[in-house]
């Protein structure tokens, strides 16, 4: 598995559902929430991506506003402690509902957070080296299968593993209870494809003021 992502989505309504009513983009609204929520960068667009490449580098933002639906993806999602989001960025999506999803193929990481109206209700952070970094809330529905061991990590029991899953597959269960897509794994021709929601692409920089 080697998916990567950190991002954030603002939601009012089901998120799979509402990309498939309307693809439409508004740019306007994109360019808006971008500069509201990273006012400090200079942002110049460099072209689209789209939903199925949502780890940009550090020194650029990919985003998007749809009817219902805000996505945005930049380094500062990338975090081991999801409670720990900068206020600003749950503030932006009071109203509704805010999802946080990273997960890092390299260390085998997933993190995810949801909040509602601003209340933090769920969070979790964890990989095979680091152990649970955080596990806040009740757990969610769709967690429950993983952590009783109907998903094994392994398919030997006599090899040790620090869960009884994987993370990454926990984390591309949670891109389909949450978007209604997935990056890996086996392929649902029921579920969105990713590629078909484009996202514009920011280079970030921030001008360097000099004292006298």
């Amino acid at each position: 598995m080697g998916a990567k992502t950190w991002m954030l989505v603002y939601a009012d309504l089901n998120v799979g559902e509402a990309l498939r009513r309307s693809l439409a983009l508004n740019r306007d609204a994109t360019l808006q929430l971008a500069r509201s929520l990273f006012p400090q960068d200079k942002l110049e667009p460099i072209g689209d991506g789209d939903l199925s490449y949502t780890c940009p580098p550090d020194d650029e933002l990919y985003i998007g506003c749809f009817p219902g639906v805000s996505i945005l993806a930049a380094k500062e999602f990338g975090i081991d402690y999801p409670s720990k989001l900068p206020a600003p960025f749950i503030a932006a999506g009071a109203s509704g509902i805010v999802y946080l999803h990273a997960m890092h193929s390299v260390v085998d990481w997933f993190a995810c957070a949801q909040w509602i109206n601003g209340r933090l209700v769920r969070s979790l952070s964890l990989s095979p080296d680091s152990g649970i970094l955080e596990d806040i809330g009740p757990r969610l529905p769709f967690e429950e299968p993983f952590w009783s061991g109907q998903h094994p990590a392994t398919d030997d029991d006599d090899d040790e593993y620090p869960f009884p899953f994987h993370p990454l597959e926990l984390g591309e269960a949670a891109l389909k209870e949450f978007f209604g897509y997935q990056l890996e794994g086996l392929t649902d021709p029921a579920l969105l494809e990713p590629e078909s929601i484009p996202l514009v692409m920011y280079k970030r920089s921030r001008s360097r003021w000099r004292l006298w």
